[in-house]
């Protein structure tokens, strides 16, 4: 019996035919007849990042039943598994990163030691959270509680989602990085490349339309509104009109910067400590320490009557 005699007469048999043909010819093209890419997912690392978040907060973002007792049994049982499951995800990445270069594919060693060297940051990153839902705390006169922030602030879904995805960018898994990445985008609106430094006490209040580029530095205690693009002015090219990769291209923020809604920052210019960039400012030259930029005021002109514009 056929497929399409089994699901309403769909032609589902031709369009198997059809997507399997367009498969091979992709394949063929990219060279991977013999060597189908598999690669991390989505799928799985969706829940490897809310177990991440219940293993560093256990009492809030944990199982409901948990009580003293239980708490450590819980956080080493759920350790142990989504690192043996972040393991596989890693050794995916490297296995199809050593095809790609017509290297060795035996990656399981290599990433072991980026899965033990990631756990050993977890405590570090716990940390980092800690000081960014304080930041948000204090910085938003309508939280009422850090409980609050912790699991209704899209910011802090995004900043939990980052300083993950920043440890294992930094490791050597940066396709894992940059998938983990693009859930948290999904799910907040947010979007931070892995590759961006963000140092302690991060708030991003609403949230919604934030972009931050790969190479952006970021200090301490910095807050930015919605709508706040942290990008590249202009994207070289080599002598082959590629795009050069990895250069240094997106700003440098220093410590105690307030950026407000709509603010667009572009190339590798720096925004001075303490200052305050207002909303809807297009900025694409370094400002000193202690800097207030706004839009210009705006102008009326009155013209005489009958002289027409």
């Amino acid at each position: 019996m056929s497929l399409s005699d089994t699901a309403g007469g769909w032609g589902i048999d031709a369009l198997v035919a059809e997507l399997r043909d367009l498969r091979v010819k992709s394949l063929e093209h990219r060279q991977r007849r013999e060597h189908p890419p598999k690669l991390p997912s989505r799928r799985i690392l969706g829940p490897i990042v809310d177990n991440l978040g219940a293993v560093l907060f256990p009492n809030r973002l944990g199982q409901e039943d948990l009580n003293d007792e239980g708490i450590d049994y819980f956080v080493g049982q759920t350790l142990d598994s989504l690192l043996r499951q972040l393991h596989r995800q890693v050794a995916l990445e490297l296995r199809f990163v050593a095809e790609q270069n017509g290297t060795s594919t035996e990656v399981k060693h290599q990433a072991a030691e980026i899965t033990r060297e990631f756990a050993k940051q977890l405590p570090k990153i716990r940390l980092l959270i800690d000081s960014d839902i304080q930041a948000a705390f204090e910085g938003d006169p309508a939280a009422r509680s850090s409980d609050e922030v912790l699991v209704c602030y899209p910011g802090i879904t995004a900043a939990i989602h980052h300083r993950v995805a920043h440890e294992l960018y930094r490791l050597g898994a940066p396709l894992v990085a940059r998938v983990i990445a693009e859930l948290a985008h999904s799910a907040t609106g947010i979007d931070i490349h892995p590759g961006a430094q963000i140092a302690d006490s991060f708030f991003i209040d609403h949230g919604t339309g934030v972009v931050i580029g790969e190479t952006a530095v970021i200090g301490s205690r910095v807050r930015v509104y919605q709508a706040v693009t942290l990008g590249a002015k202009r994207f070289e090219k080599d002598d082959n009109g590629m795009l050069v990769k990895g250069n240094a291209r997106h700003p440098i923020v220093e410590d105690d910067v307030v950026i407000y809604a709509g603010a667009t920052i572009l190339g590798r210019i720096t925004i001075g400590k303490g200052s305050i960039i207002g909303g809807n400012v297009w900025l694409t030259h370094s400002v000193p320490p202690g800097s207030h930029v706004s839009q210009g005021q705006n102008r009326t002109e009155v013209f005489a009557t009958g002289g027409g514009v």
